[in-house]
């Protein structure tokens, strides 16, 4: 195992070291070009895991939204925090009980949050949390809205712990315990004023958010959830009648870039990402997918090749993207202002759902490309490969890759976030929680498959893919 300590201080040289087999001052033989991917992988890993228990509240349970500047805590951010702790312990890098007693933390802050619809004082309303926490006064942020959403990674987390923990003693019975309360609670049916489908959220100010999750979106987890609540269940055909609107999405042109293989679209990658996380989605169907002759693995699989492919095309023409230089998502930016490069205008954008030809500004996510390992393992470690050897002085610190990078970037602007390093380009300050999640599990499903088999066992999660048609696989 490799010792932490030695590790997380290293930085990319420690890396080089690490590589060449010189770990506690031993020197062996050099590894295979294999074996060096799988020391940077598993340092990657493990920085992301630190992340998560470094940053979060031990108290509440509470993550910051992003690190280190000053913020606000993320339930989402929870839910993927929640989900790292066993992988920690199955790892060796935390043990058991400290696993337990931050989870149990975790779940008794939320069992007892506030709830309610007053504007201020509250953590939630009808078992569904805000998006953000004050890490302060712990409830409600500023007018952030109750998140169906985000609650719904929270609860992949709280679910995740309810099956992982599974041994007969006080406290594991009592995160058991406290897990079925906090999903039992959510009040699916309560938010979805334009039945059959769910809003997007509700304001205490103003009500339920005009939109809808009413396309193929990351909502392939909440609506699992919402079907499955023993308390709650939206009615089955809610998932029909959502999949019978994914034709239009249908296709194989990205960005302006045609071609690949034909998949359910939408531009940013962690759309792809998010519900895989937690359901695996490999051999089980559902009637729409049955009917495209895949499921929805292969779609992320695919959708992962096609921005790829874009980043060979590189219509917009920005630097660095190449085969081995890929990813947009949801992330960071260095500002919302236009700025003539090389004799062209180029418009760039601060933080923004990015993709091909949606928003594409130069900006690249790691988290796009890293946690994209559970669908193209070969392609996902290559582009970390090739991340680090670039850029790694500038992008590559205590926690792995800073949230996103801007090659195009070179020279002074009005930023809103991050630098400019030299040689590199912008580079944003910060991490954050929602995208260090996916790159910790996302590695953790491609080795072992600890999330996909332990959610497997839920009886929550079949009850909602059974309810949602899903058949074959590991449901048979």
């Amino acid at each position: 195992m490799i010792d932490r300590r030695q590790v997380l201080g290293a930085g990319t040289v420690g890396l080089a070291a690490i590589g060449a087999g010189l770990l506690g001052g031993c020197a062996t033989p050099a590894p295979s070009n294999h074996a060096r991917a799988d020391v940077l992988v598993r340092d990657l890993q493990q920085r992301t895991f630190r992340y998560f228990w470094d940053t979060t509240d031990p108290a509440t349970g509470l993550a910051p939204d992003r690190w280190p500047t000053s913020s606000f805590a993320s339930i989402a951010a929870v839910g993927f925090a929640l989900t790292a702790y066993p992988i920690g312990v199955a790892n060796g890098w935390i043990t058991r009980v400290e696993a337990r007693d931050r989870t149990l933390a975790t779940l008794r802050f939320f069992a007892t949050a506030p709830q309610g619809p007053a504007a201020s004082g509250t953590a939630g309303h009808h078992g569904l949390f805000y998006h953000f926490l004050d890490m302060a006064s712990r409830h409600r942020f500023g007018r952030t809205e109750l998140s169906t959403i985000d609650t719904a990674l929270l609860m992949g987390g709280v679910l995740f712990a309810q099956s992982w923990f599974d041994r007969e003693d006080a406290a594991e019975a009592e995160i058991r315990r406290l897990a079925e309360k906090l999903y039992c609670a959510v009040e699916w049916t309560w938010i979805t004023p334009r039945k059959p489908f769910l809003s997007m959220g509700w304001h205490p100010e103003s009500g339920f958010i005009a939109s809808d999750w009413n396309i193929y979106n990351e909502g392939l987890l909440l609506y699992v959830l919402a079907l499955g609540s023993p308390t709650h269940a939206l009615p089955p055909e809610t998932w029909t009648a959502w999949t019978d609107r994914f034709d239009a999405q249908w296709g194989n042109a990205h960005g302006g870039v045609r071609g690949g293989e034909p998949h359910l679209q939408f531009a940013p990658l962690f759309v792809h990402q998010y519900s895989h996380c937690f359901i695996d989605f490999r051999g089980i169907r559902d009637a729409y997918m049955a009917r495209r002759g895949i499921d929805y693995f292969e779609n992320s699989r695919r959708a992962v090749r096609a921005q790829r492919d874009y980043a060979i095309a590189n219509p917009g023409g920005w630097a660095g993207y190449d085969a081995d230089m890929w990813g947009l998502t949801a992330c960071d930016g260095p500002g919302d202002f236009t700025r003539t490069i090389a004799g062209r205008p180029r418009e760039f954008f601060s933080y923004s759902a990015r993709g091909p030809g949606d928003r594409d500004d130069g900006t690249i996510a790691p988290t796009a490309g890293a946690a994209s390992i559970a669908f193209e393992p070969a392609l996902a470690t290559r582009a970390i490969h090739a991340m680090h050897a670039r850029y790694g002085r500038g992008i590559y610190t205590r926690y792995g890759f800073l949230d996103s990078f801007n090659p195009t970037l070179t020279d002074a602007a009005p930023l809103k976030h991050g630098r400019v390093v030299p040689g590199i380009g912008w580079v944003d300050g910060d991490y954050l929680g929602i995208d260090q999640g996916p790159i910790l599990i996302g590695i953790e499903n491609q080795r072992s498959g600890l999330v996909w088999q332990t959610l497997r066992r839920n009886p929550h999660i079949r009850r909602g893919l059974e309810r949602a048609g899903f058949t074959g696989g590991w449901l048979a």
